[in-house]
């Protein structure tokens, strides 16, 4: 059999180890993994580099359709590839899928819009647990379920969360939950505007820790309770990580999911960046041992998993109006294999953890696996070459991003994305996408 591509002489990292392996690729899939170097078409050169696994990030917002000037599919999966990710879940608040017809309409639009491999999620919705069955059937990733109401999206209360979660244990499907207390949030916002505050620093007054933990361990006891399964999103500090560990020590299938943001912003900086450092939960790390014990949560699996939660506005759309008004949330799609990346060069974590943490662990949880997720023989050919010693700025001029900027703008970081290969197609090198459109939908568990 001759190859179509053989990737020759990387270090090839998995969770498991690395060892000095030629990649072989044939039909868009891994054939061949060992020293052996059969004959290909193409053949590159991997000397000096690891090859890891294509990144999964499953916890994305492209607003497209609905605010795409935002951010859209096409410019979102640019950045993306540069950066190492060749499969994303994503779900847009601004047009959610509710319904099975808005999924396959959904899917419809985006085909010949994005550069990697996509799922799609569904919003849940208070009192609407009866479509949770027909939508895993048609191939959701997962369900986003809201305890507060955030982004338009309505929130659940501890009756309608529990609704549906005994309908997702029912279809066996799974939820990914962002956690904050309603009535304490709307307390908290109604005394803050009452006194009038105005200025950045209300964000951790308004979505308090409190808020995060009482919605963390209300989810992560029904979960237990229902059977269900789940992921709390954005954990963003550690007594939330530690309820989510002590109801899995009690049997509950649940998942818990970081973002960067929890690990290198500090809660501080909202006052000098003020909208550039508003999203929910904020930021809880005030100095360098709580980046640390972030990090060692993550490497120890107390973190499950790793995702960007990219959610892009301009640098003009976040300074249009006051801190109360201004869209939540950040870019991260460019950035979160290189801050991972560097992590493992700090010390932080190894490269075998970036490879569970932001590939196999999500494409497991997601049902993407094995298919997704891993370098190994029958796997989709996702492959990103990286240079563990090089090094770059991270700068608002280089994101690919609509959002034009990243709250890491300055920070130095070690560990380059040379080339992304999406099924064995190149789709970005050198740091410049390829936009070839190569990306297909992909379904869900249930499908």
């Amino acid at each position: 059999m001759t190859l179509d591509l053989l990737i020759a002489g990387g270090m090839v990292v998995t969770p498991d180890g690395r060892r000095r392996q030629n990649v072989g690729v044939a039909d868009g899939r891994i054939a061949v993994i060992g020293t052996d170097r059969p004959a290909a078409r193409r053949e590159v050169d991997a000397s000096g580099l690891l090859v890891l696994p294509g990144g999964v990030d499953t916890h994305v917002h492209l607003m497209d359709p609905g605010s795409t000037e935002r951010e859209d599919f096409p410019t979102g999966t640019a950045a993306a590839a540069v950066a190492g990710v060749t499969t994303i879940v994503e779900h847009s608040h601004g047009a959610p899928v509710r319904t099975v017809a808005d999924l396959r309409d959904k899917q419809s639009y985006l085909t010949g819009r994005s550069n990697v491999d996509f799922g799609l999620a569904a919003h849940a919705w208070p009192g609407a647990a009866g479509d949770v069955a027909g939508l895993w059937r048609a191939g959701v990733a997962f369900f986003k379920v809201f305890t507060c109401t955030t982004h338009g999206i309505p929130g659940h209360d501890a009756a309608a969360l529990r609704a549906h979660l005994n309908a997702t244990a029912l279809a066996d499907a799974v939820s990914l939950v962002h956690c904050e207390d309603e009535s304490l949030t709307a307390d908290a916002e109604r005394l803050l505007r009452g006194s009038g505050r105005t200025d950045p620093g209300l964000l951790p007054d308004w979505r308090d820790r409190d808020a995060e933990v009482v919605a963390a361990a209300v989810t992560a006891l029904l979960v237990r309770r229902v059977g269900a399964r789940a992921v709390v999103a954005h954990v963003s500090h550690p007594e939330v990580a530690d309820y989510l560990a002590r109801e899995r020590a009690g049997g509950a299938r649940l998942g818990a999911e970081g973002c960067p943001q929890y690990f290198l912003l500090r809660e501080d900086e909202v006052h000098e960046h003020g909208a550039l450092r508003k999203f929910t939960p904020p930021a809880r790390a005030r100095t360098d041992s709580d980046e640390a014990l972030m990090w060692r949560l993550l490497r120890s699996g107390t973190l499950s998993h790793m995702s960007s939660d990219h959610a892009p506005s301009t640098l003009e759309q976040k300074a249009a109006g006051d801190i109360w008004n201004v869209h939540f949330g950040l870019p991260g799609l460019d950035t979160t294999l290189p801050v991972l990346l560097d992590a493992a060069a700090r010390g932080h974590l190894s490269h075998e953890d970036v490879a569970r943490v932001y590939a196999e662990t999500p494409a497991r949880t997601y049902g993407l696996y094995p298919r997704k997720g891993r370098i190994g023989v029958g796997a989709d050919a996702d492959l990103v070459l990286v240079d563990p010693g090089g090094r770059r700025t991270l700068a608002n001029e280089n994101m690919l991003s609509k959002a034009g900027w990243t709250p890491y703008h300055g920070r130095a970081v070690t560990g380059l994305v040379v080339r992304t290969y999406l099924r064995g197609v190149l789709i970005a090198e050198e740091g410049e996408p390829i936009d070839a459109r190569e990306g297909r939908f992909l379904s869900g568990g249930g499908a």
